[in-house]
């Protein structure tokens, strides 16, 4: 795997979310310090928050184990999980009373978001673009 790539399995287990936000913020700061891609901080922080949603959504509606990779392309950093669940994510109507699962709502502000089936579940692709704003 080159420099502008990193991947996580992740068991299913509650510490796998904040081990793929951590993989994030290690690679985009390693990519970034040693690559001397321009990342900002701010981007740093978006990342995060994408995985942590899409990671939190297959440990809560696909069963077993999940991978996660991450690949920069320019200045997009792209994120891919594949999980086992067949069953696309849908964003919901828009509601403020509504407490809780806007996680994809989150996503799709932040990213582009695509999802496509595989033969053992799907896999959902979120490209976001990383601002060089600090």
């Amino acid at each position: 795997m080159s420099a502008r790539e990193a991947s996580l399995s992740l068991s299913g287990d509650p510490s796998c979310i904040a081990q793929a936000r951590h993989l994030a913020a290690a690679f985009l700061t390693k990519v970034r310090d040693r690559l001397g891609v321009p990342v900002a901080t701010a981007s740093i922080e978006i990342v995060q928050l994408v995985v942590s949603e899409l990671v939190t959504n297959a440990r809560k509606y696909a069963p077993g184990p999940a991978l996660m990779h991450l690949r920069l392309l320019g200045s997009v950093l792209r994120v891919e999980l594949w999980d086992s669940s067949p069953i696309p994510p849908a964003v919901r109507a828009s509601d403020p009373t509504r407490i809780g699962q806007h996680g994809l709502e989150i996503v799709a502000a932040l990213a582009h978001v695509v999802t496509e089936p595989t033969a053992v579940g799907k896999r959902i692709t979120a490209d976001i673009a990383l601002t060089t704003v600090a």
